[in-house]
């Protein structure tokens, strides 16, 4: 393990804590799928719709019905009901974590401006409601 001194963490906990974030494949994203796909439903996983858009992969994406469907991580992503500001590192975190907020209203934008349908969902929300949700805007 490399030298914490080194390291941007603040601590080796936070280090090994932050490393073990998955960027995709989430519990929630897991679950989603599964729940797609029993329905019958045939997607494309972590897929960039609108090329050389960096760090703008959607979770879920129906090609050809063009709905782009993002389960965001309420830390990361800013959830009004259960994000959190670390204050260990705050002059780092509160912006990066404004930019992941900004980066997602733009990611939508720019989406929806190429004719995409975005679905957002909190990871908090059940996978059988956000399913649910999925394959109603697929029917209409």
């Amino acid at each position: 393990m490399p030298n914490l001194a080194e390291s941007w963490a603040t601590s080796d906990g936070t280090r090994r804590s932050m490393l073990a974030n998955k960027r995709r494949d989430t519990s929630t994203e897991l679950a989603v799928r599964r729940l797609l796909h029993g329905r019958g439903l045939r997607y494309r996983v972590d897929f960039a719709p609108i090329p050389g858009l960096r760090r703008r992969r959607a979770d879920v994406v129906f090609t050809r019905a063009r709905v782009a469907v993002f389960i965001d991580g309420c830390f990361w992503h800013g959830c009004p009901e259960h994000g959190t500001h670390p204050n260990q590192n705050a002059d780092y975190w509160g912006p990066k974590l404004a930019a992941n907020v900004a980066r997602d209203a733009d990611t939508t934008a720019q989406y929806e401006a190429a004719g995409w349908t975005v679905l957002r969902f909190w990871e908090h929300e059940g996978s059988i409601s956000i399913a649910a949700r999925i394959a109603d805007e697929l029917d209409q």
